[in-house]
């Protein structure tokens, strides 16, 4: 679009810009939900396996060195899980509040396209590329 003066570029290209259907919107919200639901069985277990490994447990074939290995590895999937959750429960409180599928930075609708492959994207893919 071409700049016209008086910030009228700005006014049309919000007014014409693609809405998310409420068909689509509802479609968001059943994947995030459903993500949520299976981040936080994945959240449960993995609350078992991080726990601390007691020097008197015998661990058979296992080295205790590989448990550690293991546990940690198990750590950094566990935090990840947790952030994603987080920001999972975000996205839907952004549905609540009529924000959801707005990026932060341009203020322009990030595309159903993004939103179906990331839900919880704060950014449209063009304001992510140029943060690199």
């Amino acid at each position: 679009m071409r700049h016209l003066p008086g910030g009228l570029s700005v006014f049309l290209n919000i007014c014409y810009r693609r809405t998310m259907t409420s068909k689509e919107l509802d479609q968001l919200k059943k994947q995030i939900v459903d993500i949520i639901s299976e981040l936080q069985a994945s959240d449960h277990y993995l609350e078992d396996v991080t726990q601390p490994i007691a020097p008197s447990v015998a661990i058979g074939r296992l080295t205790r060195m590989e448990a550690i290995g293991e546990k940690s590895v198990n750590e950094a999937r566990h935090a990840n899980v947790k952030q994603r959750l987080e920001r999972l429960k975000n996205a839907l409180q952004r549905m609540g509040n009529g924000s959801y599928g707005t990026c932060l930075r341009c203020n322009k609708e990030i595309p159903f396209g993004r939103l179906s492959a990331v839900p919880e994207s704060l950014i449209c893919i063009p304001c992510a590329e140029k943060k690199r």
